[in-house]
């Protein structure tokens, strides 16, 4: 069925991202929103906004009954619920099934079989999709996570099975180290998950993180649209993105994203979604699975010619896949770079406050998502994401140039922004050569250009 009413469940640029979509396509949007993005964009063009809490995401965008009183009220038919917040969450897709609202994203049960990434890891090894070195299911215990880390080797990484984001990881170096950090990222992860299980990984040397994006029908259809490079990333959090992957051989590219294709049709998966995997220069190891819309997503879209979020919100009403794999070629090269509201200068602390001025770079090839404006405040209480500069060319030394050119006529006054950083990086003679890996922006910051 065509859907009439769609609730954006989210906020920010992601939010005015899925607006935009709807608008195009003639559906009417509905926002919920929090009392402190009262004046932000999204809730200025969506068709209907309604306030449902204070600022506090438990408040707000996580705050299940209160957005569902709003769907229901409105008799939405579905549910975009964008990136982050509950996105992922099973028991919010599994209440808007019980309601009879889609939600634009996989299945519930999907949800609940992926949450835990080492049933996913488990899953992968049955499909002889590779993994790193580690244990299969979650450890019960730090005796058991020794031996494990004994047969592994030092360094592993000691992981919450149901982390995400790039949260409830930890670098382990030494059995020290393990016996002093397992009862610590136990509890951590109990207070941020809600459960204590753990898994444990080879920790590699300056991997590369290679992504595929997916996206399936729910009549059984699921192809990929390339891969993307997600190398450059601080504390597991990305920065920079690319599309498609530099310097990696068109043999391993099919590889990978052969492997991603069989993951995600093995487990009944529909709608959009990454597979992430490392790269150590020969091999490559499944990582997780993100059962959502990627911040990185305007990459493929630029390289493909492919509107993930339409896409995304026609297979949700029970349309088949618009194209078939023949159909994907990835032209040009295309990078994004994450603008956040952060003092680089000083240990990246947050900075939010009132936006003064705003001047976005224009020109040929560059698109901007963002949800920014002059005058408008920035709050406290969320990611500090404030907009994302999308540039494409032909080549990827064009893409650089591109992104030099558009990064320099970007002004943003009133607060700090990592705009400094991504310029530098594009001047560093490894980011240009291709040279990077997990650990380029820690590295990076430790030399003394970086810092001047």
């Amino acid at each position: 069925m065509k859907f009439k009413q769609v609730l954006i469940a989210n906020r920010g640029e992601i939010a005015l991202r899925v607006i935009r979509a709807l608008k195009e396509m003639n559906i009417e949007s509905v926002l919920v929103y929090s009392v402190e993005d009262r004046d932000s964009l999204p809730v200025k063009l969506a068709d209907r906004a309604i306030c449902i809490g204070r600022g506090l995401p438990s408040d707000s965008y996580l705050n299940i009954p209160n957005i569902m009183t709003v769907a229901t009220l409105l008799r939405v038919d579905a549910i975009h619920p964008g990136y982050g917040f509950l996105s992922e969450n099973a028991s919010f897709a599994r209440v808007c099934e019980d309601y009879g609202i889609k939600f634009i994203g996989p299945k519930s049960a999907v949800l609940s079989m992926i949450k835990n990434k080492a049933n996913v890891r488990k899953i992968a090894k049955e499909l002889d999709v590779p993994i790193l070195p580690g244990s299969v299911e979650p450890v019960n215990s730090v005796e058991e996570a020794k031996k494990i880390a004994a047969d592994v080797g030092y360094p592993v990484m000691l992981k919450a099975s149901l982390g995400g984001g790039g949260r409830g990881i930890r670098p382990i170096r030494n059995e020290q180290e393990l016996t002093e950090q397992y009862p610590i990222a136990a509890s951590e992860s109990r207070a941020s998950f809600g459960s204590d299980a753990l898994y444990i990984e080879k920790l590699l040397d300056k991997p590369r993180h290679i992504e595929v994006q997916i996206i399936g029908d729910e009549l059984g259809h699921i192809i990929h649209l390339g891969v993307r490079e997600c190398s450059i990333q601080r504390n597991h959090q990305k920065i920079i993105e690319e599309a498609p992957a530099s310097t990696l051989k068109k043999d391993k590219v099919k590889e990978i994203e052969s492997d991603a294709v069989k993951l995600v049709k093995n487990i009944g998966y529909s709608n959009s979604g990454t597979v992430e995997f490392l790269f150590d220069g020969s091999n490559h190891y499944l990582l997780e699975i993100n059962a959502r819309i990627q911040v990185e997503h305007p990459v493929t879209e630029e390289t493909t010619g492919v509107d993930i979020v339409k896409t995304q919100i026609k297979v949700a009403s029970g349309e088949k896949l618009p194209f078939h794999q023949e159909d994907i070629k990835q032209k040009g090269h295309a990078i994004e770079f994450r603008l956040n509201a952060e003092d680089v200068t000083n240990n990246f602390k947050p900075s939010a406050g009132q936006i003064e001025f705003v001047l976005w770079p224009g020109g040929r090839n560059v698109r901007i998502d963002s949800h920014i404006y002059s005058g408008y405040s920035v709050p406290p209480f969320y990611d500090s994401l404030l907009a994302k500069i999308i540039v494409r060319g032909n080549s990827r030394k064009e893409a650089i140039e591109i992104g030099k050119r558009a990064l320099s006529e970007m002004v943003i006054k009133g607060i700090e922004t990592n705009i400094p950083l991504h310029l530098k990086i594009l001047e560093d003679n490894d980011f240009v050569k291709g040279n990077i890996h997990t650990g380029f922006i820690e590295k990076f910051l430790n030399t003394e250009e970086a810092m001047k």
